[in-house]
């Protein structure tokens, strides 16, 4: 006979579960169950995949179909957390400032070098959106944000991932820069920041802009953000 799994021992705690993970949560297998707001959707059963930083489930429901008929479905959900990002801009000089940074899902999925050009963004951890979006800029770029606005939210890949994306905007001044940026060393982050004229960022989304949030904040800022004409 197989040894059992240590999970399966008695008296073994699951982590995550009903003893805390690594980030001291417990109870993850019970997110879904009282949803309520769809009257189609019943959830029945929830299992906890991984919890290591984040969170995997598979998720059984069942569904009634806008013809009357009903089925069982199973979906498979990757809970990072929420996050935020921003457009930094100069409305007068006609600039925007973006970040590089090598990104390992990207390069094993075809990315040349991992290397992209984006806005800046991060989890909100347990900050709120604005006060988290400060943090990150700050981080990154060196520049401590003043006034913000807030763009719209966004779920970036809702066929499996849960994040919600929270977009901001702000002004920055070159000749004003809080610290280096470049991010945080024990996070093993290593940026660059790369300021880029607002027309020629325009003409290299879909060449070397090919991160989605950052093509979306670019987009408003023509449409009807700081640059709309």
């Amino acid at each position: 006979m197989s040894e059992p799994l240590p999970d399966e021992r008695a008296g073994a705690g699951i982590p995550g579960i009903d003893v805390p993970d690594r980030r001291g949560r417990t109870g993850l297998d019970q997110t879904g169950r009282d949803l309520t707001g769809n009257p189609r959707v019943r959830v029945t059963d929830v299992q906890l995949l991984t919890s290591n930083w984040y969170i995997t489930r598979t998720t059984r429901f069942e569904f009634q179909h806008s013809d009357g008929h009903g089925s069982t479905e199973e979906r498979e959900t990757y809970d990072r957390g929420n996050g935020a990002t921003i457009l930094l801009y100069d409305a007068g000089r006609r600039t925007v400032l973006l970040i590089r940074q090598f990104r390992y899902p990207a390069y094993v999925n075809g990315h040349p070098d991992g290397m992209l050009l984006e806005a800046p963004a991060g989890l909100l951890d347990e900050d709120d959106p604005e006060t988290a979006i400060r943090r990150e800029a700050r981080e990154e770029t060196g520049f401590a944000v003043g006034e913000v606005s807030h763009v719209f939210d966004a779920y970036m890949s809702p066929g499996s991932i849960t994040e919600k994306l929270f977009f901001f905007a702000a002004p920055y001044d070159r000749a004003v820069r809080a610290d280096a940026g470049g991010g945080l060393a024990e996070e093993g982050e290593d940026i660059e920041l790369v300021e880029l004229g607002i027309d020629e960022a325009l003409t290299r989304i879909g060449r070397d802009i090919i991160d989605a949030k950052t093509i979306m904040l670019l987009q408003w800022a023509v449409l009807g953000g700081p640059f709309g004409r």
